[in-house]
């Protein structure tokens, strides 16, 4: 019997309002987060909802959650829309993960389990077949994957909390060149160097490696524009 419940509403379990809100919200940040919406793109409430299944109030909801973390924009006659950074506040940003990921390389070097290390390793050798393959998209998930592992063997959450709020992906995915040569010439020797600090337990080391590789991607990124 139809009690005037919509299906968000009236059971319990996988259906409840909740999960369908975490799952629209996961999914819509997930496609910002991989560059499938261009910047400024307009996100209409309609299409969302047909997007996801969900009713348009909770589409509401997480375009409210994702306003107030940065990830869109909502402006009285424009509407909700993806992202566009200028170049100052691109830069901003990528100076500040310079700042929170040398910190986390520091601590990486201090705290790292000898697991931890064996996976960092691991992934660099990863990164070497996959350059000298010339596998773009596996360097690509290579480089992802150990910039991930310095941040967990950090074991810092504060200074891992900061560096998560950081737009930095929305960055990439607006001012990145598609036709550049990757990976950059010496991107592996500078992820093999922050590795080398961890390795030999050398937090002043990790910090400065790693500000170096950020600090020589960013300029890569902005200037090349």
């Amino acid at each position: 019997m139809n009690n005037g419940m919509t299906s968000e509403s009236s059971t319990p379990g996988p259906s409840t309002p909740t999960t369908r809100y975490s799952h629209a919200y996961d999914q819509l940040r997930s496609l910002l987060l991989s560059g499938s919406i261009a910047p400024n793109t307009r996100l209409t409430e309609a299409d969302l909802t047909r997007r996801f299944n969900v009713s348009r109030s909770t589409v509401r909801a997480v375009l409210v959650h994702l306003t107030q973390e940065g990830y869109v924009t909502s402006e009285v006659n424009r509407g909700v829309r993806t992202r566009s950074f200028t170049p100052e506040e691109a830069t901003d940003i990528l100076e500040a993960r310079e700042t929170l990921e040398s910190a986390l390389a520091g601590k990486a070097a201090e705290r790292a389990t000898e697991d931890e290390i064996r996976e960092l390793r691991a992934t660099l050798h990863g990164m070497a077949r996959a350059q000298a393959h010339g596998d773009q998209a596996a360097y690509s998930r290579g480089n992802r994957r150990f910039h991930q592992q310095v941040k967990a063997a950090a074991h810092q959450e504060t200074l891992a909390r900061a560096y998560a709020t950081l737009l930095y992906p929305l960055v990439m995915r607006q001012y990145r060149n598609v036709s550049a040569p990757h990976p950059r010439t010496g991107s592996y020797e500078e992820h093999q160097a922050i590795l080398l600090a961890i390795v030999t337990r050398n937090p002043a080391a990790a910090t400065a490696a790693m500000r170096h590789h950020v600090a020589t991607a960013r300029y890569a990124l902005v200037l090349g524009q």
